[in-house]
């Protein structure tokens, strides 16, 4: 009876490391997982700190002042939002680790104590002469040999036992370490927290006092507003006029589709471009090779009048001075634009895709070349006033807009 409960015991003890070891591989996922998440946010912190508050001889304009700070204070609540998890779910194992940490105090002391009665009734019949009567008082030699088995069953039980107590004395050491390392990471996240809603508060009154500026010269603000807005018009403008005309161009070529319609006729060659292309959705390069995005596509809050909407037909991507603009997949340079009073831009297609790259200072490319993907188009201009380099990025099928979003990876 006394080895089954002992029995019993170790059962329960194997069940409840395995049982903790899952729940720990489930949290060390979501910790690495939180942890990533993290270095991404504190990544674009980064990069909208040096690409969008770099020390410049001018201010940019109002309007791209508030947009950055606006940028930056939603990274930092979400980078808040981050390390709290990951708080919570210290918290989480650490607790876990206390619980477990007394369980196993607990199956320790019934091991040691079921131990230490083996060993004095082991004590009590050390002698060879009582092993020796127990076996030879047996009444058939079936017997004896069952005898001598559960003599050996039991040595070798003890032993078992022994390792036990020595493999959970260790566990328990490692417990306890864990939890000084998991209490150690805890404060220093708290800390990092501290800091960052310091920083937070910084940037959300440095938002109202540049919120104080605009309002008190609303008119001003509401003219840089237009003038972006006649700007973004004009050139999508231009944008779907080119595509239109070059879908009637290559379906007169082709003679195998309508001059008027809105889709391309497209070859063979054609087709199977555009088929790799739509394959490659939510895996296509960027068209610069480093930046942030500073403008998403769709409906978006007026940075200093919430209620007034915006409607970006493309995406805006702050990156470096002197960065180049490249093509996201491969394709052929349908059009080249030129916005009056503005910068410069091409467009490439790839079967029935259409990329187009805006507000270039200057072209590498021209019209009727063939490009490969990564291959250089031109330099992203860089605005004097405010130092600003921003590549817009507009993606259609046939004449359909199309979200970029959803075609370049993690943008």
């Amino acid at each position: 009876m006394r080895h089954r409960s002992l029995n019993t015991v170790l059962r329960a003890i194997i069940c409840a490391i395995a049982l903790s070891g899952m729940g720990s591989h489930a949290q060390t996922g979501e910790q690495k997982a939180l942890e990533a998440r993290k270095e991404q946010l504190e990544n674009e912190i980064r990069e909208i700190n040096r690409l969008l508050f770099a020390e410049r001889k001018q201010k940019g304009s109002v309007l791209d002042q508030m947009e950055a700070l606006n940028q930056k204070i939603n990274r930092q609540q979400q980078l808040i939002r981050v390390t709290n998890q990951q708080s919570n779910l210290l918290n989480r194992q650490i607790n876990a680790n206390i619980r477990h940490i007394s369980k196993l105090r607990e199956d320790l002391e019934t091991l040691k104590a079921d131990y230490a009665e083996m060993i004095r009734k082991s004590y009590q019949n050390r002698s060879r002469q009582n092993r020796l009567l127990f076996l030879m008082s047996s009444t058939s030699f079936f017997q004896a040999f069952k005898r001598l088995q559960y003599m050996k069953q039991y040595t070798q039980f003890r032993k078992r036992q022994g390792e036990e107590i020595l493999a959970k004395t260790e566990e328990l050491r490692s417990l306890n370490t864990d939890l000084t390392r998991q209490r150690k990471e805890k404060e220093l996240l708290i800390a990092q927290n501290r800091r960052i809603k310091d920083q937070l508060t910084g940037e959300v009154q440095s938002q109202q006092a540049l919120l104080r500026t605009i309002r008190q010269n609303e008119s001003s603000y509401a003219v840089e507003i237009e003038k972006k807005r006649k700007e973004a018009r004009a050139i999508e403008r231009q944008i779907e006029n080119l595509i239109r005309s070059a879908i009637a161009a290559s379906n007169r070529e082709s003679g195998s589709g309508n001059a008027s319609s809105s889709r391309f006729a497209l070859t063979p060659e054609a087709t199977l471009i555009a088929n790799n292309f739509s394959a490659n959705k939510g895996r296509l390069i960027w068209p610069v090779e480093k930046g942030i995005k500073k403008q998403g596509y769709g409906v978006y809050s007026d940075a200093v009048y919430p209620g007034i909407k915006h409607q970006s037909n493309g995406v805006i991507i702050a990156t470096d001075q002197g960065a180049k603009a490249r093509a996201v997949f491969e394709g052929e340079v349908i059009a080249v634009l030129a916005v009056p009073g503005g910068n410069k831009g091409v467009q490439i297609k790839h079967g029935n895709f259409i990329s187009t790259y805006y507000n270039l200072s200057e072209l590498y490319v021209k019209k009727g070349d063939k490009v490969e993907a990564k291959e250089p188009l031109g330099e992203v201009y860089t605005n004097r006033s405010s130092g600003l380099t921003q590549l817009k990025f507009y993606l259609y099928q046939d004449a359909t807009r199309l979200n970029p979003e959803e075609w370049i990876y993690r943008l």
